[in-house]
């Protein structure tokens, strides 16, 4: 069942803060003025033209270049709201939306802040407390430690006890930070004090969890939206292709999901945020092996790829989150939940795929997004715009629906191949790789995608036809003028049988 417009546009907030930039913040913008809420933007000096702050009603500076300067400098974005009169701050993905203390500062300044409490925040975003609360509500978890673990001796205890290969994660934050797998041994040490290091730089705390590796699992996912009468699923998302632990593509529904295995594990992160008293939209991460599904780890937030999941259910998420955040009802029940057809997201990003997908910062030359039926493109950037070295590589996010995943796969082939991004490499030649290959056309999918698949080797093909068609476009262009000049010599020397002299030879401009 597909909620109503009207559902959905009561007005909830006179006026929202969005404590973000890019594509997410104009993400935010629209919903908001899509229910008559105005809206406030703040600002790094590195986005001060960029166009999200343009689309607010109204724009704040808040800092240097760079993410500590500016979007995590929590007492200036609280500034900027009670300056502003906001009401609401909403955090978007990233930067402060999973920080507890943010949450609660923003409370206690009187401001509602569009996300779960910091109390529910911390039960569920500290792995080892999230793990222990999936063992009390019995969603199944994969074996590893009790706690967090400071000590490399103790990883190594535990690490032969359940058996190689094992994970090392940081213990309070996610996003593929601090998370290195370990094959034996003699890997251990390095590998531990590398990961404690990033998840101490990144969380301000340096504890890893460590547990048994599964090997080619999917990666599932659980949209749910926990409310003061529980929490409500909104289905799977597939999100096995990655890099680095980040995520490439994302669909839905899973191809390896069907109806009664995506209620039962839609349960078990309901039965997660209900434990905790989780309000508000999370994201509750599986993985799926041949044996069951196991508790990955909950976001506490918006997920980048939310996208896909509003393109199947019908349901606008950020309003969504809008409405709870208000004390309000969503309007609608578990019962009400439908799900109609498919939709892809591929993340474009400024990475080079034939570099190990190493950032490329840079300004983009030229940008065009493609227009086609079914075909959504969520961006925060124009042409002329830069991708800066202290923000995400991420340029857009190219969405599709169709009836069904093969006509969503043809609509995103097709799309790509009408989207121009200049100035810059990008994931596009990558995506266009995946959706002809063999197993992702199939479904055929595991996080060991990149692994095992030679998807990247087409598009090093690619590129060497690209190379070898340019190279000889010039040999061709460089023949053309040799001869032409030649030509020119001749004709210097031997000018037409009566013909007069140009001008010009005779008044020394050659």
């Amino acid at each position: 069942m597909f909620l109503s417009y009207e559902v959905l546009t009561a007005t909830v907030f006179d006026k929202v803060l969005i404590a973000n930039r890019g594509e997410i913040a104009v993400r935010v913008i629209h919903a908001c003025r899509e229910i008559g809420v105005s809206t406030v933007a703040v600002y790094s000096e590195a986005d001060e033209d960029a166009p999200f702050t343009r689309l607010a009603d109204e724009a704040v500076p808040i800092g240097g270049m760079s993410p500590a300067d500016s979007y995590l400098d929590q007492q200036a974005i609280i500034d900027a709201a009670e300056d502003t009169g906001a009401e609401a701050i909403h955090p978007g993905y990233g930067f402060l939306s999973e920080n507890p203390t943010f949450s609660r500062d923003v409370t206690d300044a009187g401001l509602t802040f569009v996300g779960p409490s910091a109390d529910a925040m911390e039960a569920i975003g500290d792995k080892v407390q999230a793990r222990e609360t999936a063992q009390e509500v019995g969603v199944p978890t994969s074996p590893g430690s009790e706690g967090g673990v400071a000590d490399p001796k103790e990883a190594e205890k535990i690490a032969r006890e359940i058996g190689f290969p094992v994970l090392f994660k940081a213990a309070a934050g996610g996003g593929g930070m601090g998370m290195r797998r370990v094959d034996d041994p003699d890997e251990l040490r390095p590998a531990f004090e590398e990961a404690s290091q990033q998840a101490e730089s990144a969380f301000g705390d340096g504890r890893l969890f460590v547990e048994k590796f599964h090997e080619r699992p999917r990666h599932i996912e659980i949209q749910l939206v926990g409310t003061e009468d529980g929490a409500i699923h909104f289905g799977e998302r597939e999100c096995s292709i990655q890099r680095r632990y980040q995520k490439l593509v994302e669909e839905a529904p899973s191809p390896a999901v069907d109806a009664e295995l995506r209620e039962e594990m839609g349960q078990a992160a309901c039965r997660l945020a209900d434990q905790v008293g989780y309000q508000n939209a999370g994201t509750a991460e599986f993985l799926l092996t041949e044996e069951g599904f196991y508790f990955n780890e909950v976001n506490a937030r918006l997920q980048v790829e939310h996208t896909v999941t509003e393109m199947v259910t019908g349901i606008d998420l950020v309003k969504t989150q809008l409405r709870v955040a208000a004390g309000d009802d969503p309007e609608v029940s578990q019962d009400e939940v439908g799900f109609r057809g498919h939709s892809l997201e591929l993340r474009i990003n400024a990475e080079d795929p034939l570099r190990d997908f190493a950032p490329n910062p840079g300004t983009l030359s030229a940008y065009e997004e493609p227009e086609a039926p079914f075909v959504r493109v969520d961006s925060g950037i124009e042409a002329g715009g830069a991708i800066r070295q202290e923000y995400d590589s991420l340029i857009a996010k190219l969405i599709t629906w169709g009836r069904d995943r093969e006509e969503s796969r043809a609509r995103a082939l097709n799309a790509l191949r009408g989207f121009e991004v200049d100035g810059v490499p990008t994931t596009i030649p990558f995506h266009v790789a995946v959706l002809q290959e063999e197993n992702f056309v199939n479904g055929n999918l595991t996080t060991n995608y990149l692994d095992e698949v030679p998807v990247l080797d087409e598009v090093q093909g690619k590129a060497d036809d690209e190379q070898r068609r340019r190279g000889a476009r010039v040999a061709a262009i460089a023949a053309a003028l040799e001869q032409t000049g030649g030509l020119y010599a001749v004709a210097q020397q031997r000018p037409l049988e009566g013909a007069e002299p140009a001008t010009w030879t005779q008044e020394g401009h050659r």
